[in-house]
């Protein structure tokens, strides 16, 4: 498989940056985003691979975004982040097309293991 490109979208700055450094160091292509605005504008250049998106941010929430991506592209898929004590809205998420979320904190073991295995399940 090629380098996978990843699109992470998260408000918190500081765990952006690191989780795309995290990424990056393991070979990854990422586009490390700080908004939904900012994330669907750069579906206008590159369609990524995988997105990564946090749940709670201010403008568009993460299921806005998602439910734009998922009516643009139902191919590329959606790993949802949600806070501790959010899966509720983790699975209001599946509910609306994500391939699964995942809790922060993250271990980056297993974001990389869920990954592959939403890439593998949509190019089977």
């Amino acid at each position: 498989m090629s380098q996978l490109k990843i699109l992470l979208v998260d408000d918190e700055q500081e765990f952006l940056s690191a989780l795309a450094e995290r990424l990056e160091l393991r070979g990854y292509q990422v586009t490390a985003v700080n908004s939904g605005e900012a994330a669907l504008q750069t579906f206008e250049s590159e369609v990524p691979d995988i997105v990564v998106l946090d749940l709670k941010m201010p403008g568009l929430s993460g299921l806005d975004v998602l439910k734009q991506i998922n009516s643009w592209f139902e191919f590329v898929p959606v790993l949802l982040l949600t806070g501790y004590g959010s899966t509720k809205d983790g699975m209001k998420g599946m509910h609306y097309g994500a391939y699964d979320y995942l809790m922060k904190p993250l271990n980056i073991d297993d974001l990389i293991a869920k990954i592959h295995e939403a890439v593998q399940a949509v190019n089977f």
